[in-house]
């Protein structure tokens, strides 16, 4: 710089008056001077876009969404299932939570991210590549996009978010196996599940490139990805195992519904992070969002409570909840897209079928889904997804989308219901099959028993 200033003096001295000739000569060089110094100018601004910085507002929202879907994890879904099943076996059922977020934690920041949302080339259409395996590149200054231009987040909250969308989902699928699963055995089904249907699934309705993604397929916060692809997996290994000992027999009542509303609260307060927090900023789309997760689970909750109470004569604590996470499923895949109104309709639709999903649907079918994954998440999960194509609609106080069309939406939101079911189910045979005929899937009769609290961990969750 001081050479410049220099030189701009010596041009000033040659161009004082009498010095014409002079004048004449620089002028030229003073010119380009000019020019060089505009383009500086215009430089630095262009080169501040070009590396937008994450609002902390947006940041503190995303790192907040994600302790909430922790919270619905650990302990909601744990307390909701614990409490379901009988005292023999609450202690097995929230290990095998804990136990599955710790593995699907740690699967996540090793490959899971990366070919979740990678770039796989030729297979970019069902899945990422390893660029990013171990979490390699990400910093804490690198950032990832959310809906707006020019809007960012920490890539790493990004992870992070996302790594509890993964661990929820496989811990869903303990609710269908139940009281008679192997430990050993579910830990390993988790980790091939998550690597072979999970991933494959998130791609395709998440990533650029991915085919559902690509196809216009609408799955706000994961009817698809979640719900339907846990429920179908739940389904498949309650088939696969069987039914529990006594099942249809002995009387197999919830030990405690209190746990159970407990985890079923924690549910609901859990999943607004899980809803709100999909929109990827705080704005007004995660609000509506919020609101939706209201009226549609209450919609639910009273739809199921109502049903239950004209069929059988009393309104029960467990209709009640059960209709409350109906509700929630419903909304997920269509929380931010849709209209309150509309989300209440489709609450109140959850709630009615979810309730015949979990009675009429599994008496008909005979199969043992101990704690209802398919009827509730499978069922809820397809009824929201569907839902989402119509109540998207303008006419109905949803938000659109671009040529939108409601008879062409609901075909691809239902091309992306089929594809789901197809691959889990799929997937969850074969690996059922294979842990089956290795090291077995189911404990031993005696152990059922007895109780998997003790055969399984050596310890009780009461001691009376």
């Amino acid at each position: 710089m001081k050479k410049l200033f220099a030189s701009l003096g010596l041009m000033a001295f040659l161009l004082a008056p009498g010095m014409g000739w002079a004048q004449e000569a620089v002028e030229p060089v003073m010119d380009a001077v000019s020019e060089v110094a505009e383009a500086v100018a215009d430089a630095a601004p262009a080169e501040e876009a070009a590396a937008p910085v994450p609002d902390k507002g947006d940041t503190a929202w995303m790192m907040l969404s994600t302790l909430l879907v922790i919270l619905m994890i650990i302990p909601g879904v744990a307390l909701f299932y614990g409490g379901l099943v009988r005292a023999k076996n609450m202690l097995s059922v929230l290990t095998q939570v804990m136990a599955i977020f710790c593995l699907i934690s740690i699967l996540w920041a090793v490959y899971g991210y990366s070919l979740a949302f990678g770039d796989g080339g030729s297979l970019n259409w069902m899945i990422g590549d390893l660029s990013k395996m171990f979490l390699a590149g990400i910093t804490a200054d690198s950032t990832a996009a959310t809906f707006t231009d020019g809007v960012v987040i920490p890539e790493l909250v990004f992870v992070a978010f996302q790594l509890t969308f993964a661990a929820i989902t496989v811990a869903l699928i303990v609710g269908g196996l139940a009281e008679r699963v192997k430990f050993s055995a579910l830990m390993v089904f988790g980790a091939l599940w998550f690597t072979f249907s999970y991933l494959p699934i998130t791609h395709m309705v998440w990533a650029t490139g991915g085919y559902l993604f690509e196809a216009g397929d609408l799955d706000f916060a994961g009817g698809t990805v979640v719900h339907i692809n846990a429920g179908i997996a739940a389904l498949v290994g309650a088939i696969v195992l069987g039914k529990r000992l006594g099942y249809g027999r002995d009387a197999m009542p919830p030990h405690s519904l209190p746990m159970t509303m407990i985890g079923a609260s924690l549910l609901w307060v859990g999943w607004f992070g899980f809803n709100a927090g999909s929109n990827l900023e705080a704005t007004g789309g995660a609000g509506l969002a919020f609101i939706n997760t209201i009226l549609a689970t209450a919609a639910a909750g009273m739809a199921w409570m109502l049903t239950e109470w004209m069929l059988r004569g009393k309104p029960s604590m467990l209709g009640l909840a059960s209709g409350v996470v109906a509700g929630l499923v419903a909304v997920t895949p269509a929380a931010g897209l849709v209209g309150p109104m509309g989300a209440i309709v489709l609450g109140a639709i959850a709630g009615v079928v979810c309730l015949w999903g979990v009675t009429g649907l599994k008496k008909m079918l005979g199969y043992d889904d101990s704690l209802d994954v398919f009827g509730i998440h499978g069922i809820g999960g397809i009824i929201g997804a569907i839902g989402t194509g119509i109540f998207v609609s303008p006419a109905l106080g949803g938000v659109g989308v671009d040529d939108y069309s409601m008879a062409g939406q609901v075909v691809t939101q239902a091309t992306g219901v089929l594809i789901t079911i197809v691959w889990s189910g799929v997937v969850s045979l074969v690996a059922f099959k294979l842990i089956d005929m290795t090291m077995g899937l189911r404990v031993t009769e005696e152990q059922e028993r007895e109780g998997l609290d003790t055969a399984s961990h050596g310890e009780r969750a009461y001691n009376l």
